[in-house]
């Protein structure tokens, strides 16, 4: 629970109190919920596409010098591992009977899975995004356009995901009788960092079994990207007490938790921020959207401070390494997010055992990326 953690909390303006325990007090009822459990996860098998593979990447596995398996999100409809969270929070919203949804976005991916949701269950929806992943993440813009959401361009501070949060949350704060908003990551005020984690833990769930099955033990290692953190905790917590190593993975521009973050309170909650002495936000540059946030999920700072996980950066250049390797060496694409991790994974190669056994969570696809990976890899250094 929060209260035996040091970081997470309710840091919240009192119109927004009571709706937020409104949403603790359902959520725990209809998580013991039978129909609700059932119905979600016949969503979750029919429609999103669960389970996911557990893929034995053979060929990138010989580049490491260890055995590397690819829990591969990016085969969920919508093409990430987002749709397992929105799919739980529309259903709890129709239960709470809120007929609107709202959501922030940064890559594109949470938005589009929000969308898609929202429009399987017939509810209005609208996303909040940063003027700037506007413009970089065009290909999602039309299609969450196209599932019927109104997309809203933050053009406010540094135009990027904290600011499409900062939106979404007053517009909440605005219409919380009419509307739920759909936190993507494990971030916000409680109840929302651990219902997205435990709307996530399926990936972990999954894939602990999956291993077991296929290899007759645990992973070595856990190994996720990083921005807010759903899909790292969405790995790491179901084997939390496992003898199991997490490496969570930044970006170069946005290292909250491997360099530059210190404890701080933003956007209802306590963690670790890319903050001056002062307590201001720094502006983070990171070259996938997804990445591009000042801070960390409650439970990531959690596991730096008591040591159950070590959190790394990985420079554009490695990131687009890990981009191009995984497409030449498997045939798959990887969201530029997800690159990041297989970017450490070469990185580190030296570290690593050759009785290794790596689990990676690959994150979501990189159609969205295509063309701005180009553009970064004729520019020559991954910045320009």
């Amino acid at each position: 629970m929060v209260k035996d953690l040091k970081f997470g909390g309710r840091y919240v303006p009192e119109t927004l109190y009571t709706p937020l325990v409104e949403l603790e007090e359902a959520w725990e009822s209809l998580y013991q919920d039978a129909s609700f459990l059932e119905e979600l996860d016949g969503l979750l098998r029919a429609y999103a596409g669960r389970p996911t593979p557990l893929y034995y990447a053979g060929r990138l596995s010989r580049e490491v010098g260890c055995k590397v398996y690819l829990k591969r999100e990016d085969l969920c409809h919508t093409g990430s591992h987002k749709i397992n969270n929105t799919l739980g929070q529309c259903l709890l919203a129709r239960r709470m009977g809120k007929p609107r949804v709202i959501a922030e976005t940064g890559a594109g991916q949470h938005g589009v899975a929000t969308a898609t949701a929202a429009a399987l269950l017939g509810l209005e929806c609208v996303v909040y995004m940063g003027a700037e992943d506007v413009s970089r993440q065009a290909l999602n813009v039309f299609r969450m356009e196209l599932l019927g959401a109104r997309v809203v361009s933050v053009e406010s501070g540094s135009q990027t995901l904290k600011d499409a949060i900062n939106e979404a949350l007053r517009d909440w704060a605005a219409n919380v009788d009419t509307t739920h908003y759909v936190i993507g990551s494990v971030v916000g005020p409680h109840p929302f960092p651990s219902m997205v984690r435990d709307f996530q833990s399926v990936i972990g769930r999954e894939a602990r079994e999956q291993l077991l099955e296929a290899q007759g033990r645990l992973p070595t290692h856990c190994v996720a990207c990083v921005g807010g953190g759903s899909n790292a905790l969405g790995l790491f917590y179901p084997m939390e007490s496992d003898p199991v190593e997490f490496i969570g993975v930044e970006a170069q521009g946005a290292e909250t938790l491997s360099l530059r973050g210190e404890p701080g309170v933003l956007h209802g909650f306590l963690a670790h921020f890319i903050q001056d002495p002062w307590g201001q936000i720094i502006p983070t540059d990171a070259i996938a959207a997804g990445l591009d946030y000042p801070g960390v999920g409650p439970q990531h700072s959690q596991y730096r401070e008591t040591g159950r996980a070590r959190y790394f950066w990985v420079s554009p250049q490695e990131a687009l390494e890990g981009f191009a390797t995984l497409a030449q060496l498997e045939g798959i694409i990887p969201a530029l997010e997800s690159a990041h991790a297989i970017g450490w994974l070469l990185a580190h190669r030296g570290d690593l055992d050759p009785s290794s056994l790596v689990l990676v969570s690959l994150s979501g696809r990189g159609d969205k990326d295509v063309n701005l990976v180009k553009g970064l890899l004729e520019e020559g250094d991954g910045r320009g």
